[in-house]
């Protein structure tokens, strides 16, 4: 079966199976026609079971079982939602728990490695191999199978995986295409760097993508003619078929009644393309050489059919031949289909769909075609902003999914021998409701050609439904996509707001390393207050500036640290003041990039606009919950915001900074170096004290460091070991910039800081960065004559009760909700954590409790004296006594707050604002 047999046999299947199957009734046959149909297996006792049995408490059955691939599947009936919970044996389990347990009841040669959920129109892939696989799942609809075929591609092949069908190789590999193009023709060129050649490379290869699509998808007449005309002058000279393609690209931009009427045949065969995209004459085309034709000729075009790429997906592999250094600068992240899906599904697609499935509820005839096509004019009515557009993944995947309802429309009102008026296209969704920004010209390009390509693939669809031709050419040429600086550009000359209804997108992700030009854009955008800020932040700001005063809905991806810690503030008090509310939020997940880089965030997606929607969605994972509010840490709490603080709102100790050696090393050591300066030069030990940092404290390495405050010129001329390293600290220091804190330090090398008081007492570590992986940040004591590192904060007071406290669940959650983050480790500080966590007032007894339960926390830890910390508080390590002890300290905390024992995190974060708000006067938003 060929790539097209199959894409034709698939949508076959889902035109058979919308809308309807019954688990019982149709299981199997749905399951028997998509292995043989689809995907050309033979279905028999040897290849897959239905029905296989299974003991558990009794024997029960499962309903598909792939035995060749080892794949098993939980049906459920049309409508059923994959997450909901029913009693099954004594327990309330979700489709996916139900299979798991199933899997383990089989024996070992029988298990499977992957688990698929479904209900007819959702396929939900769990893989059994994958960490948390209960929540780390792909999933498609059945109305995408035709374009994600490669998704289910294991079910027949053991040696493919859900993930690869995932990527799209189709789209993956036409990416690789372009890129071997461009390197191969941008070596032609005399001055490859300049900003002509540049531009003229890029008009140059969207222009060959256009034609290698066309010749495939049947927008030229003919297959491969673009391949055919070229192939007869490679044997006159390479530099032949460049004239005779520069003759081509004027003769698509040529209507066919201004053509020379003794045009040769072979180049008249070929339409009128229009849309600006051949019109430029002006573009630079340099000579072509064998390496170049063989690529375009042989690979790219009669090697490879290019009518199957998915553009949503190949705009991101276009656009990732660019250079890796400029996307860097440009904060360029680029965004796969299932993620931009969590942005535009809350944002519009969801209530469409459920606005569609009121208008074909209706009985009469009459009713459900007026509801049908207002709803039609409501689609073409509607706009669409993307800032930060790159390549144009939002706004292709947002004009597909547009379409995709059309098609829906358009098969109820003309499909099965329904009659539209001949001449008119049923079809009123165009791609020129689609707008966006771009600072790249080149991937302003791809955007464009992504959309016109994305246009001639729902119009086919819609032939299909209607089993009519309908005219793609010639391109209409839209100014809707425009090359400039959304921060430097007025969005009302892109769009007028009045006109707009949505705006969404993933603007640049960036912080620490801005360029100037960028400081000053976000220094501009924020009146000079903005210094904290992620560079993405000026997009909300602009887009709230936009809004204000229309119904407009904005969606942006972020990086989750505009949510987090001391970016709050600056960013989110005046939106709020401003009246901006947000109606949905995705909480912090990991952002993998399509791009051939594969960038690594850590994201959030808002929802926000000037009107508040009844109904606020708040995702956490693969969760949702109806909250009443949304606020700025993503919390359904009240809008309080936490401002940083120097010293504690409660009556608590004060909190001090480790100390910064800025000594390049020389009065830091390690266990070996401290052992041998010892055996040494007996004398130094009493200057040598244990220093501690997070990563030594936590991970149990012993590190140490010169303590010299204090020693006399004598004894240190005695230590010859310490006094070199002395020595080394201050030429060091002298040879660094006269403006820095080391060169301000030189005239006192023997000491870490100007500021060296310290109390000798016990004290409680604080580290400042810790893996959110673990349930407890491990707070702890270390003994008398510890020097604290600058990575850690301390507290000087040996308080049994305030330690119980910090290590609670409370306290825990607190720092989960308000603390910066790297990546999406916890950032523990004083000013933002620690200073305002608002402490409870317990009686004696309720404190006398805390103090017990603290103390046996220490107590289970001195159990495992050649055990680390970090060994301690993974989870899965975690001792079980250890793990008690805390539990006893939460309920302890728990009860001191007044706090009922079955408070979700959420709660518990809700009340802890409150205490904040009525500690500090502040108002909530």
């Amino acid at each position: 079966m060929t790539d097209r047999e199959q894409k034709a046999a698939a949508k076959a299947f889902v035109k058979r199976w919308t809308g309807k199957g019954d688990e019982k009734q149709h299981t199997q046959l749905f399951w028997k026609e998509l292995l043989q149909d689809v995907y050309g297996m033979s279905v028999n006792s040897d290849t897959v079971e239905f029905e296989k049995p299974v003991v558990y408490d009794g024997t029960t059955y499962i309903d598909v079982y792939i035995r060749s691939t080892r794949v098993m599947v939980e049906q459920k009936s049309l409508g059923i939602s994959l997450d909901k919970q029913g009693m099954r044996h004594g327990e309330m389990l979700t489709p996916f728990e139900q299979a798991r347990e199933y899997n383990l009841k089989l024996l070992a040669d029988d298990k499977v490695k992957y688990i698929i959920v479904s209900n007819f129109e959702t396929f939900r892939i769990h893989d059994l191999n994958k960490v948390n696989p209960h929540r780390n799942y792909t999933e498609i609809s059945l109305s995408e199978l035709p374009d994600k075929l490669h998704t289910l591609d294991f079910i027949i092949c053991e040696d493919k995986t859900p993930d690869d069908g995932g990527e799209d190789p189709i789209s993956k590999q036409a990416g690789e295409l372009v890129g071997a193009l461009k390197d191969a023709l941008k070596k032609q060129y005399k001055d490859p760097e300049s900003e002509n050649a540049k531009r003229s490379l890029t008009i140059l290869c969207v222009r060959l993508v256009f034609c290698l699509y066309a010749e495939d998808s049947d927008i030229f007449p003919k297959h491969l003619q673009f391949h055919d005309y070229l192939s007869k002058f490679t044997k006159v000279s390479a530099n032949e078929v460049r004239s005779k393609l520069k003759e081509l690209f004027r003769i698509l931009d040529t209507p066919e009644d201004e053509r020379d009427p003794y045009l040769d045949d072979d180049l008249n065969a070929f339409p009128y393309v229009n849309g600006g995209l051949f019109s430029d004459e002006n573009i630079e085309i340099p000579r072509f050489t064998d390496e170049i034709i063989d690529i375009l000729l042989r690979r790219a075009s009669a090697g490879f059919d290019w009518s199957q790429i998915n553009p949503t997906i190949f705009g991101a592999m276009f656009e990732s031949v660019m250079n890796d250094d400029e996307r860097s600068s440009n904060g360029a992240h680029y965004t796969a289909p299932v993620n931009i899906h969590k942005v535009i599904d809350p944002l519009f697609l969801d209530g469409l769909k459920a606005e569609l499935d009121k208008a074909m509820s209706y009985q009469r005839w009459a009713d459900k075609k007026n509801k049908l096509e207002e709803f039609q004019d409501k689609l073409a009515s509607l706009t669409f902003l993307d800032p930060a557009c790159g390549s144009g993944n939002f706004l292709t995947l947002a004009f597909c999914e547009l379409r995709r309802l059309e098609n829906q429309v358009i098969a109820a009102l003309y499909g099965e021998g329904q009659i539209y008026m001949e001449g008119l296209s049923p079809v009123k969704v165009s791609i020129s409701q689609f707008y966006g920004i771009e600072i790249n010209d080149f991937a302003v390009s791809v955007a464009k050609t992504a959309l016109w390509i994305a246009e001639h693939q729902m119009l086919r669809e819609t032939e299909d439904i209607l089993d009519k031709s309908l005219s793609f050419l010639p391109l209409k040429s839209y100014p809707n996509i425009v090359h400039g600086n959304a921060l430097r550009t007025n969005w009302e000359d892109v769009v007028p707001k009045d006109s707009l209804f949505y705006i969404m997108g993933n603007p640049p992700f960036l912080y620490g390393d801005l360029t100037a030009q960028q400081k000053e854009e976000r220094n501009i955008i924020f009146d000079g207050k903005g210094g904290e800020l992620d560079y993405v932040a000026c997009w909300y700001k602009i887009a709230a500036n936009y809004m204000k005063g229309t119904n407009i809905e904005c969606a942006l991806v972020s990086t989750n640290s505009i949510t987090q810690g001391q970016q709050v503030y600056p960013l989110w008090h005046d939106l709020f003041e401003d009246g901006i509310t947000i109606n949905f939020a995705h909480r912090t997940f990991r952002w993998d990039s399509e791009a051939s880089n594969m960038a690594h965030v850590h994201c959030v997606i808002i929802g926000f606009s000037y009107i508040s929607r009844n109904e606020k969605l708040l995702f956490d994972g693969d969760t949702v919950q109806k909250v009443g509010n949304i606020n700025a840490y993503l919390l359904n709490a009240p809008n309080i915001i936490i401002e940083k603080r120097k010293k504690p709102i409660s009556d608590i100790p004060i909190v001090i900074k480790g100390f910064q050696p800025t000594d390049n090393g020389y009065l830091l050591l390690t266990e070996d170096e401290k052992t041998q300066i010892i055996k040494d030069e007996p004398k130094s030990e009493k200057w040598i004290r244990p220093f501690i940092t997070a990563k030594e404290y936590i991970h149990g390495i012993n590190r140490y460091c010169l303590w010299l405050v204090g020693i006399a010129p004598d004894e240190l001329d005695e230590l010859k070991l310490i006094y070199d390293r002395v020595e080394k600290c201050k030429k060091w220091r002298s040879a660094q910039t006269k403006t820095g804190d080391a060169y301000k330090l030189k005239d006192i090398p023997t000491l870490m800081r100007q500021n060296n008081k310290f109390s000798e007492e016990e004290f409680i570590v604080l580290p400042r960065h810790s893996s959110e992986k673990r349930q407890y940040i491990p707070f702890g004591y270390v003994e008398e004559g510890s020097i604290p590192g600058d990575s850690i904060s301390i507290v000087t007071q040996s308080n049994i009760y305030l330690f119980g406290v910090l290590c609670s669940s409370v306290h825990m959650e607190w720092t989960k909700a308000v603390c910066g983050r790297i990546k999406s480790d916890f950032r523990y500080t004083s000013d933002i954590v620690y200073n305002t966590f608002p402490w409870c007032t317990p009686n004696e007894k309720q404190k006398a409790k805390i103090e017990q339960t603290a103390q046996e926390i220490l107590n289970v830890r001195a159990k495992y004296p050649n055990s680390s910390l970090a060994q301690m508080y993974e989870p899965t390590k975690m001792p079980p006594d250890l793990r008690k002890a805390h539990k006893a300290n939460d309920k302890a905390v728990m009860q001191a707050y007044g706090f009922q024992s079955d408070m979700s995190e959420s709660e518990i974060v809700a009340e802890l604002m409150k205490m904040y708000q009525k500690l500090t006067g502040g108002a909530a938003k």
